[in-house]
């Protein structure tokens, strides 16, 4: 006679818990969304304790989304007692533009080397989309902003190359927050670059296309630079 054996309480145990993954997914883009914005300043210790109470989530999630901040270069350790924003500098956001110039020109130069008419198809219709949002709309045009420049080299080939990317995007427009609402852009007219890098794309042109984007990053490093060092002493103060 063939019995059924009971899963024991430890099987069950080990079994992943969906409530618990969603507190952490919810941690971390709360956070990532905080420090991104400059509303976690630059530096300021991140308290598990504290964050309880301000995330009303347990200590585990906490834990859990503060390592994949870390590994997103967001938060640091502090010497194995505790965590904090990741620290800010000029020379640190002109790295962080270099690199993302250099990896960005692969990226584009691929992706117009072998974008399908799907692919170029959804980059004119997110760029339509970007067109339609108001920039006082922060949120939203951020939001679709992103998609856009990813869009852009969605066709590279390379899922690495890919989440590099996607990474120093982040890291960047961290920066922009932390340059301040200071900064403007009245003599930009950044809806024609953006129709310029999309036109070239669009005629297959990588040397043109990788022209207009890296001016495009370079004259916002530019206005970036200009200020960071009066918003990142504010900052410290």
């Amino acid at each position: 006679m063939t019995t059924t054996r009971s899963p024991s309480e430890s099987e069950f145990a080990s079994e992943p818990k969906p409530q618990s993954v969603s507190a952490t997914q919810r941690v971390y883009e709360e956070l990532r969304h905080r420090i991104i914005r400059g509303t976690i300043a630059p530096g300021e210790k991140l308290k598990v304790e504290s964050l309880k109470i301000l995330l009303d989530t347990g200590t585990s999630p906490i834990r859990e989304a503060l390592s994949l901040l870390t590994s997103d270069q967001l938060v640091e350790r502090i010497d194995q007692r505790g965590f904090r924003a990741a620290t800010a500098s000029l020379s640190h956001f002109q790295e962080i533009l270099e690199l993302r110039c250099r990896l960005e020109d692969i990226a584009l130069r691929n992706s117009v080397q072998n974008g399908d008419s799907f692919w170029e198809e959804k980059l004119v219709l997110e760029h339509h989309r970007l067109t339609q949002i108001s920039r006082k709309d922060t949120d939203l045009f951020e939001q679709q902003h992103q998609i856009f420049h990813r869009a852009l080299i969605d066709a590279c080939g390379s899922p690495i190359l890919l989440k590099f990317c996607s990474q120093l995007y982040d890291l960047n427009i961290r920066y922009r927050f932390l340059a301040g609402k200071s900064v403007h852009y009245s003599k930009r007219n950044v809806a024609r670059e953006h129709k310029n890098i999309l036109e070239a794309v669009v005629k297959r042109d990588a040397d043109q296309a990788s022209n207009y984007l890296l001016k495009h990053y370079t004259t916002t490093g530019e206005f970036l630079s200009d200020q960071l060092n009066v918003s990142l002493a504010n900052h410290a103060s």
